[in-house]
């Protein structure tokens, strides 16, 4: 293979650096445009989404994380660093399928490298991440009294995923202007992969014929990774995540590649 191949996916991200900066901008700051509190909604709106779970699952459930390593640390703290990964995954499958769709004239009325449609989404992504991760540092600050400098790892852990979800992203705007049902569909999979996951319970508490479901999950992996270097004080599984990151980019070039291939057919679709 020539080396163009392998630098596909990133040469429009390259060659359109300030459109994919001025894109994510706008991706960021238009999600709370209007709103009194502006971008600070990022951080209350992962809290106020974590005491709902926490109410739900802590409370009213009376979830406990079963792992006796974590017995003096509060299930909100447990939880909410299984659910930072997955939020990039979540938000970039769950808008995917509308980058293409939802901007029309982006492919009929203007020269438009649509490619790169789904960086600005990644990199919106990261940042919510980003004061995902900021809010957990305070709340972990505030309910254990603690801090793991090993914390400093998560971005090695989040980036797999990232790779991963860039790939999804590619598959599901193509697919989605051939196929308008998935974006009906790909809300309810975003779900089963919260609540099959080790996101919300370790892989070893489910019954053992459902235990493979939940370690073939990909939020799985990198939800028990984050809670390693975040909550645990260990280092990361270095070979469990190189692994993952050849996964991703396998996925990441083959989504690309379909990418590529099936816009030529967008103009007469949409």
């Amino acid at each position: 293979m020539s080396p163009t191949f392998f630098l596909s996916p990133v040469q429009g991200l390259l060659r359109s650096r300030r459109l994919v900066w001025e894109l994510t901008k706008r991706e960021v700051s238009g999600r709370y445009r209007g709103a009194s509190l502006g971008v600070f909604w990022s951080l209350i709106s992962p809290f106020l989404l974590l005491m709902i779970y926490t109410f739900a699952f802590g409370s009213v459930m009376g979830g406990r994380w079963p792992e006796p390593r974590a017995a003096g640390t509060h299930f909100s703290v447990v939880l909410f660093a299984g659910l930072i990964p997955y939020f990039v995954l979540s938000e970039c499958m769950v808008r995917a399928p509308d980058l293409v769709v939802g901007n029309p004239a982006f492919v009929k009325r203007v020269v438009f490298p649509l490619e790169i449609l789904p960086w600005p989404m990644l990199l919106s992504a990261l940042f919510h991440c980003l004061m995902n991760t900021l809010v957990f540092v305070a709340l972990r600050l505030v309910l254990d009294g603690a801090f793991d400098w090993t914390i400093v790892f998560l971005p090695l852990v989040v980036l797999p995923l990232a790779v991963l979800s860039l790939g999804v992203a590619w598959f599901l705007a193509s697919l989605a202007v051939y196929l308008r049902d998935i974006q009906q569909v790909i809300g309810m999979a975003s779900m089963a992969l919260l609540f099959l996951s080790s996101v919300m319970v370790p892989s070893e508490a489910v019954p053992a014929k459902y235990q493979s479901v939940f370690r073939l999950n990909p939020v799985s992996f990198i939800a028990d990774q984050a809670r390693e270097v975040m909550i645990w004080g260990h280092l990361p599984d270095w070979s469990g995540l190189l692994r993952y990151l050849i996964m991703a980019l396998v996925v990441m070039y083959a989504g690309h590649a379909w990418f590529v291939h099936t816009k030529r057919g967008f103009a007469d679709v949409l």
